[in-house]
């Protein structure tokens, strides 16, 4: 029997036998379970082979404080209650932080039961640095918003990690090559499940190959730090000698991979030398 509090449990992101025998337990003994859908919810019940014959509560963003409140009383009526997700880690782009904060001023018991969560997960198989990270959750999906977003942490040092959407992978890809240049990308997806694949690449690289395989499934998407600025060096002196040996495009990458310098910089440099 469980004492009456909050258990925050992590399901399967796709493989089922990723649930943890403690998660199963939990979610077996709790009066209660919260989730996002019912239908979901249950049907996970059904996989695991959890009697499903208890009280689910729909806890999802719109509803999320009058709910909160709801469960802060049954707990402290002598219940407990699990809250999931549809997937995953709960409270990791998903509603339920209200629901803690909440249960912690009230003094009610909290814990978390660990699990699988895409950002770990993804970022393990990314081969991005993994000393420092950052995640921020979905992508805005209007263009001006999403463009406005991604230049917010442009010059973050760490590795950068977002939810997309399989139909709005390539808008992004676009945006990303516009705002990180030619820093390294990985696009996860499908996680634990049969298809799973990490590919790395610029933008560029990566835009050429969903445009002949169209993405699927559920995607996690991670930028690397920026590079360190690269040891000082004559820039225009550097442009000089390579333009007289290629065209004005290929000059101006050559000294910005040397130099470390944003090629917008180098080519206003350029032009000015052209003229």
């Amino acid at each position: 029997m469980l004492k009456s509090g909050l258990y925050i449990v992590s399901t399967p992101i796709g493989n089922l036998g990723d649930i943890s025998e403690r998660a199963c337990q939990t979610l077996d003994m709790a009066d209660i379970i919260a989730c996002e859908d019912t239908r979901m919810a249950k049907k996970l019940f059904s996989l695991l082979g959890l009697k499903s014959n208890k009280k689910f509560i729909c806890y999802e963003d719109h509803r999320e404080e009058n709910v909160a409140c709801e469960i802060v009383e049954l707990i402290k009526s002598g219940a407990s209650i699990a809250l999931i997700s549809d997937a995953g880690a709960p409270l990791i782009s998903d509603p339920g932080y209200k629901l803690v904060k909440l249960c912690r001023k009230q003094d009610i018991y909290v814990t978390a039961v660990p699990g699988a969560s895409a950002v770990i997960s993804a970022l393990q198989l990314s081969g991005l640095p993994t000393n420092r990270f950052m995640f921020l959750g979905f992508i805005p999906n209007k263009q001006k918003a999403r463009i406005e977003f991604l230049k917010e942490f442009q010059n973050i040092n760490a590795t950068l990690i977002f939810y997309e959407t399989a139909p709005r992978l390539t808008s992004t890809l676009q945006a990303m090559r516009d705002i990180f240049q030619r820093r390294e990308i990985a696009v996860a997806r499908e996680i634990t499940k049969i298809y799973e694949e990490c590919l790395n690449g610029t933008a560029d690289e990566l835009l050429a190959h969903f445009a002949l395989t169209p993405p699927k499934g559920e995607i996690v998407l991670m930028i690397a730090p920026p590079e360190k600025q690269k040891e000082d060096i004559d820039i225009t002196a550097e442009l000089k000698k390579y333009l007289e040996q290629m065209s004005l495009k290929d000059a101006v990458n050559a000294v910005s991979d040397l130099s470390g310098v944003k090629k917008n910089i180098i080519y206003q440099e350029a032009l000015k030398l052209k003229k």
